[in-house]
């Protein structure tokens, strides 16, 4: 790209989210249709063909999160995306993507409402379901953007860290977010720093896909290289193979734990405005963060001195960054398009030691900024 000529344009946010997946690598994407995300596959459906990758529709969700497992086996960078129902369809095989250690990025477009609820409509009701909605002990990593530019930018790093950890990673924006249009500029890709998972350096007969390596992320060989090991969701050792051990079970399970615990400096991203000398704090995410800025000022404008820490990863939890700042201000403010979900985390993390003031909307609509300045000036 020319630097002469920025690459200006005006964008909705599930297209950035397409033209962030092929900066980073990506070349496959499995999914099927579903209201707010089926932009992402539309564009991709065109873009990845032309570049060499491979688009596919399956039958439905189920099959669309095992398909991008598959080609990622392979080692290609894999990408699928959904919301609402279609993600709860994925969240067997999110789980054995985290106990293979099969690294693939997961788009959750939230929408409103239990079941079928709202299509159409925005919500910030899955972020709980995206930490806790597989089965057994395993850490995720949950990225949440609040503007076109960074559906770009986070869905790079979504791949990056899948690559980096050997780990599914969720992108959840939220409708809002994600049908969002704004004027970017995009970066040059060839300036972007972009992972690709290690590789093995030993020769296929010493290979062990699960090694109790020091960085605790084994290298990962591709199917169709020479390598052959085996591949389960059930417990297993170093080989790949099942078993009952109890010491290589705890092993195994403690180890794809400590290797997001271990790194979760690197991982968690926040961003702070005016939290020095607040007497408010207001915690906020995705595009909820964008009325609680501007609440922010007008606090500021009538006097009261408000702060907004915006929490752009979701999991791990920021809860190290919430306990750094927290006791500067005398009452919390969690505005979220749910009944609480962040707010309790907010309470964990400050150890009930403030009040913490929900603003709570499950209608579809979103939360304006003067209903969260009514929170902070109450």
């Amino acid at each position: 790209m020319d630097n002469q000529k920025p690459n200006i344009r005006m964008m909705q946010g599930n297209s950035a989210c397409a033209e962030g997946a092929i900066a980073a690598g990506c070349r496959f994407f499995a999914g099927y249709p579903i209201t707010p995300s089926s932009e992402i596959a539309e564009d991709l459906a065109t873009k990845l063909p032309a570049i060499g990758g491979s688009f596919i529709q399956m039958e439905d969700e189920i099959a669309a999160m095992g398909a991008v497992i598959g080609a990622s086996l392979t080692g290609v960078k894999s990408l699928t995306a959904t919301s609402g129902p279609g993600f709860s369809l994925k969240q067997e095989n999110i789980g054995f993507a985290a106990m293979a250690e099969v690294p693939v990025v997961i788009v959750n477009v939230m929408r409103g409402g239990p079941s079928t609820g709202l299509p159409t409509h925005t919500s910030q009701a899955d972020v709980m379901q995206a930490r806790w909605g597989t089965h057994g002990d395993h850490e995720i990593i949950a990225l949440c953007p609040a503007s076109v530019r960074e559906m770009f930018d986070m869905t790079v790093k979504a791949f990056n860290f899948s690559e980096k950890f050997r780990t599914p990673v969720i992108l959840l924006p939220d409708e809002i977010v994600a049908h969002l249009n704004e004027k970017v500029e995009l970066p040059d890709y060839a300036s972007l720093e972009i992972v690709n998972r290690s590789k093995p350096t030993v020769p296929p007969e010493k290979y062990l896909p699960y090694e109790m390596v020091e960085s605790d992320v084994p290298p990962m060989a591709f199917f169709g290289e020479g390598y052959r090991y085996h591949v389960t969701g059930l417990a297993h050792d170093e080989t790949g193979f099942p078993t009952n051990d109890p010491e290589k079970v705890e092993e195994q399970v403690r180890r794809i734990n400590r290797k997001i615990e271990r790194y979760r400096d690197e991982i968690v991203e926040v961003e702070e405005l005016l939290t020095d000398d607040m007497d408010v704090l207001v915690v906020a995410y995705g595009s909820t963060a964008r009325s609680a800025k501007r609440a922010v000022m007008i606090a500021r404008e009538n006097g009261i001195k408000a702060g907004l820490l915006r929490l752009k990863t979701l999991w791990p939890f920021p809860d190290k960054e919430i306990e750094k700042i927290y006791r500067r201000a005398n009452k919390i403010v969690v505005p979220e398009m749910n009944l609480g979900q962040i707010a309790h985390e907010v309470e964990w993390a400050t150890r009930r030691e403030k009040p913490v003031v929900r603003i709570n909307r499950v209608n579809g609509e979103p939360l304006t900024p003067k209903e969260i300045f009514e929170g902070i000036k109450g």
